[in-house]
């Protein structure tokens, strides 16, 4: 129980720390690749190619935490992964409630509706790891 409960809490603090590191890096990055976006007058978050990056890096993010939940649980890998992707839509849930003007409403559903996938397939990934490492065994 305990380990199941720091497999969950583990991912969710990876995804945080790849997420606010990404974007800590692809911030100004993002200035470069698209310098058109502040001809505008729009903020640059508020650009749909701005915004695709964004959720794409999100979707990483909370994969890399579906992997860390997995390597940690060891046993029912891909229902702990669900647990922490369906935490993390919760989450979003409560930010889209408190920050309704952060992003368009089209942006919060799709997050939310991926969220719970991208957490499974970094448990997948970390299953399939996992079953390539270990040896066949010689009855």
């Amino acid at each position: 129980m305990i380990r199941s409960v720091l497999a969950v809490l583990a991912g969710i603090v990876v995804l945080t720390i790849v997420s606010f590191a990404i974007e800590a890096v692809a911030s100004p990055l993002t200035l470069r690749i698209f310098p058109d976006a502040l001809q505008s007058g729009a903020p640059l978050s508020h650009t749909l190619p701005e915004r695709l990056f964004m959720m794409a890096y999100t979707m990483l993010s909370v994969a890399a935490g579906g992997y860390v939940t997995a390597w940690i649980a060891r046993r029912s890998r891909m229902s702990h992964a669900a647990i922490m992707g369906a935490i993390e839509v919760a989450l979003t849930v409560y930010a889209m409630i408190e920050l309704p003007h952060q992003a368009p409403l089209w942006f919060w559903i799709a997050g939310m509706i991926l969220t719970v996938p991208a957490a499974c397939l970094g448990a997948a990934i970390r299953v399939k790891q996992s079953v390539r490492r270990t040896p066949a065994r010689v009855s």
